[in-house]
């Protein structure tokens, strides 16, 4: 291995700790430098291929400072992380690394970012910003995954590239994207597939129930705890977890899930510490960076989840998959009606590529299996969207509002209708016919703030 890496870190034990697991690997280590003097020096000197860089550095520069210098001079980096705090996170993040390694540093984990830091960079290198090579192909590790637009490739080249290592990842997107999908086909194409893909809804459990349900109690642990539970962790063992929702944790659970990524064991309820080998999959609809300036979310606990993030792409900006999509899911309704539908009428079809579709592909997927249902012929020749029975609103002077208006006025619309309430029968989100943290999305992305709110259950 001819794999050249300067260390950039102020701390001797650390960087001597990273300077032994690289060279027992076979790389090549330049010089340590302790500040962006140093480290500049050495890049002019010795020609490193990577940069291992810590962000806090002897001297008034930071390692931000020599990220951005090392982006124009097209050498690949990662950061050495600690705690820091959102702004120095977002700064960070601006140079566009190629991941983000976490103290105190582990053996498997550093080879691992070293893997995927330097194949990201040679893609880039060879393909000057093109996609190397043709979409996975619809086999058995993608047939659930729906679309052959540019973004989704770029999102199933990822997929191929994290899938066979035991990296942690992070699948970002809004409400209805498919989060889960993605994670179900990692696990298919890792080395743990034949293993358990054990899936937890951190939102949909009680925070009393929580702890509980991940890491499991003894029996006699507590009152009701009548019988023995196996977590979560301990059901997934040699295989995969996944934690949808995850930026819905509590706090307190948020540290004993830190926790058992760094110690690899669990703890249940009244019982003793056991070992465990999972992968973890996390995932979140939440702005994960925002959560953590108003402490609700630890930052060490984002570096550990945050190593590999995979970023879904909302429907609106993937509508090249729409016909696709809607084809897909025309077919699998109507074999469960058992009705002869064969498509969709033409006109139908440019009302949905016209539509912005803030539920994603779940409200795509209900809103054809409604249409299936309601269909006789072999065409689905009408079809009703949210606010289309409505028409076009014009102000005062003639101007008409934008789509965007017309979505907050028809979300206020519901709202009021609802009494300002949600959740449940009656609420917006059933009226709007939309998941409530969907709803909950949009009315974040559209201005309408809880200081909107009346009295009512929200």
């Amino acid at each position: 291995m001819n794999t050249r890496i300067l260390i950039v870190e102020d701390q001797f034990i650390e960087a001597n700790n990273l300077k032994i697991i690289l060279q027992k690997a076979g790389y090549i280590v330049c010089k340590i430098a302790r500040s962006v003097s140093e480290g500049l020096e050495v890049v002019d000197n010795e020609k490193p291929d990577l940069v291992l860089l810590d962000i806090r550095l002897k001297g008034v520069l930071t390692g931000i400072d020599l990220a951005k210098i090392l982006r124009d001079r097209n050498i690949a980096f990662v950061f050495l992380s600690a705690n820091s705090n959102k702004q120095t996170l977002e700064a960070a993040k601006a140079t566009k690394p190629y991941g983000f390694l976490v103290k105190p540093f582990r053996e498997k984990d550093v080879l691992i970012m070293l893997d995927v830091a330097w194949y990201l960079h040679r893609q880039k290198q060879e393909s000057n910003g093109r996609y190397l090579s043709a979409a996975p192909s619809a086999g058995d590790n993608f047939k659930e995954i729906v679309g052959n637009g540019e973004s989704m490739r770029d999102v199933l080249e990822n997929v191929k590239l994290v899938g066979t290592s035991d990296i942690t990842v992070l699948v970002l997107g809004e409400s209805g994207t498919g989060k889960e999908l993605i994670a179900q086909a990692v696990h298919r194409i890792s080395l743990r597939k034949l293993k358990p893909f054990v899936a937890v809804n951190c939102a949909a459990l009680p925070a009393n129930l929580i702890e509980s349900e991940l890491f499991g109690h003894e029996k006699g642990a507590f009152t009701g705890a009548i019988d023995r539970r196996t977590g979560k962790f301990e059901q997934g063992n040699e295989g995969t977890v996944f934690l949808d929702e995850i930026g819905e944790l509590p706090l307190e659970l948020q540290v004993k899930l830190l926790r058992v990524l760094q110690e690899k064991e669990v703890e249940p309820i009244g019982g003793q510490k056991k070992k465990i080998n999972v992968r973890i999959i996390a995932a979140t609809n939440r702005n994960l960076e925002e959560e953590i300036s108003k402490g609700r979310f630890r930052l060490d606990l984002f570096y550990r989840l945050n190593i590999f993030p995979i970023t879904l792409p909302p429907l609106r900006e993937r509508k090249e998959d729409i016909v696709s999509l809607a084809s897909h899911f025309v077919n699998i309704y109507a074999r469960k009606e058992n009705k002869a539908i064969t498509g969709v009428a033409d006109h139908v079809m440019q009302a949905m590529l016209n539509y912005d579709w803030p539920g994603n592909i779940r409200e795509l997927e209900n809103l054809m299996a409604r249409s299936v249902l309601l269909t006789n012929g072999p065409i689905i020749n009408a079809i009703k969207l949210p606010g289309q029975s409505k028409a076009p609103v014009v102000e005062q002077q003639g101007r008409i509002k934008t789509m965007i208006e017309n979505e907050r006025d028809h979300i206020l619309s519901a709202l009021e209708r609802s009494n300002w309430k949600i959740y449940g029968q009656g609420g917006a989100a059933d009226l709007l016919e939309l998941n409530p943290s969907t709803l909950n999305s949009r009315m974040k992305k559209l201005g309408i703030e809880k200081k909107y709110y009346k009295n009512s259950e929200t």
